[in-house]
């Protein structure tokens, strides 16, 4: 079923129907309250003829309604009331000039009052009630009375016609909303569906313009947008990585290609051949670092994350301590401010990872006889007590004294297999070390940058959520 029938059918059909239902269903309950009410005004008056019908003169039967002041002005609203004798003879009637009411045969001692709608013989429909009274010396007599249900059924009518020509208003007017509603509904699913075709080719270009009504359909066509936007920055990351990876795997292979052919192309001593067998194994171990930092990188997405309460600071400690011998060796002293616990929710593994790849970067392009700040501190500590995001997240920076980072650079770094000018001039690292600290961080809801604000060398940051 199509969106714009389901719409028009939940959203006009069905609400048109349950209006109906209940419309019907309140005349039913009206109706019978109107007969009720017509009934509980026939006993009413019976009651009151009942009680003196024979206190007249030597105790002769008759009706007081008749002999009111104010019969006249009551004719035309009152029941009409016969009183008979066993046998059918009518005794008195009001009023006089109308039909009396027809005596009910064949007559019984009636021991309960008798509500009954009939047919009379010149076609009326009336609600009649007979009552049997007994006279002092107990001679048996009928009070007739007859009401005319043409005003219930006029006022019934008054009814429908008014109810159910609301209810077809209300429902063509709900018929043309709904139509109309879902018309512009289907019209903007239908926009984002007709895109799928060009999808699944793989085209990740959102040409949709923005929708402003800010409901459910215009933000899943926000989160398409943006997740548009994702699959293609992934898929150029891709391609850039699958093309810096062939050649960075192109140069060193290239490399040892070149060695061995020099090697065979004519006798060599032996030591041009061990010197030969030394460069390729030094080109064999890059290949090797590379591999491993490109399975590194894969693996991240594909690895089990075990997040659970570990204590930064204590981490940081262990990393420091493995990197002492390599900071003695370089002349570098490593300088540590850390709170005495900082607890957070972290896969421990990866986390030492990232860390060790801050270390081993800031290691490198540190000059002898320089130091390494290692700092972790709560983010929001600078903040007011009263901030309900208060020691949200830790920051773990560390800063070296080198020659720093050019700005143009600080976000290209952290892509797989760039370097920037300082690291070729070094020749050293893939290029992929930075680029897994981001991707680890991200996967436990930081983030990853440089600190651009300050200066004398560089100041790589981590943010990770405390849970």
């Amino acid at each position: 079923m199509r969106v714009r029938t389901r719409l028009v059918l939940f959203g006009a059909a069905l609400p048109a129907c349950a209006l109906l239902a209940a419309v019907i269903a309140a005349g039913g309950l009206f109706r019978y309250s109107l007969f009720r009410s017509l009934d509980r005004a026939l006993l009413a008056n019976a009651a009151v003829e009942s009680v003196s019908l024979f206190d007249g003169p030597m105790g002769e039967p008759h009706l007081h309604l008749g002999k009111s002041p104010l019969a006249n002005d009551v004719r035309s609203f009152v029941p009409a009331v016969a009183l008979y004798k066993a046998s059918g003879e009518l005794v008195s009637h009001f009023p006089e000039n109308a039909k009396r009411p027809e005596f009910p045969a064949p007559y019984q001692n009636m021991a309960t009052p008798e509500l009954v709608s009939r047919t009379t013989s010149d076609g009326r429909v009336v609600r009649a009630l007979s009552v049997s009274v007994r006279a002092p010396w107990g001679d048996p007599f009928v009070l007739a009375l007859e009401s005319p249900i043409a005003e219930i059924e006029a006022t019934m009518g008054l009814y429908w016609r008014t109810t159910l020509g609301l209810v077809a208003a209300v429902s063509a007017l709900l018929f043309v909303l709904q139509w109309r509603q879902a018309g512009r509904m289907s019209g903007r699913i239908v926009d984002m569906t007709a895109y799928l075709p060009k999808l699944r080719g793989g085209e990740l270009e959102w040409s949709l313009p923005a929708d402003d009504t800010r409901d459910e359909v215009a933000e899943l066509r926000v989160a398409l947008s943006e997740a548009m936007e994702r699959l293609r920055e992934a898929r150029d990351a891709q391609e850039r990585l699958i093309a810096n990876a062939a050649h960075e795997l192109r140069t060193p292979l290239g490399l040892m290609r070149t060695e061995m052919d020099l090697a065979l192309r004519k006798e060599r001593s032996a030591e041009e051949l061990r010197h030969a067998l030394s460069e390729a194994r030094s080109e064999v171990l890059r290949l090797s670092e590379l591999a491993a930092r490109l399975l590194d990188l894969a693996a991240l997405g594909k690895v089990t994350w075990n997040l659970s309460q570990h204590d930064l600071a204590s981490l940081l400690r262990e990393a420091a301590e493995a990197c002492e011998a390599e900071a003695e060796a370089r002349s570098v002293t490593l300088a540590l401010d850390l709170p005495d616990e900082a607890f957070a929710d972290i896969d421990r593994q990866t986390m030492r990872q990232a860390i060790d790849n801050y270390l081993s970067n800031a290691l490198v392009y540190s000059p002898p006889g320089s130091t390494i700040h290692i700092a972790l501190r709560n983010e929001n500590e600078e903040r007011d007590e009263r901030d309900e995001r208060k020691e949200e997240s830790w920051v773990i920076s560390v800063h070296d004294e080198g020659s720093g980072v050019d700005p143009a650079e600080a976000e290209r770094i952290f892509e797989p297999f760039y370097r920037g000018a300082d690291a070729k001039r070094r020749g050293s690292g893939a290029g992929l070390g930075l680029s897994i600290v981001r991707e680890i961080t991200r996967r436990h809801g930081g983030r990853a940058f440089v600190d651009e604000t300050k200066r004398g060398g560089a100041t790589f940051v981590m943010t990770i959520p405390r849970r």
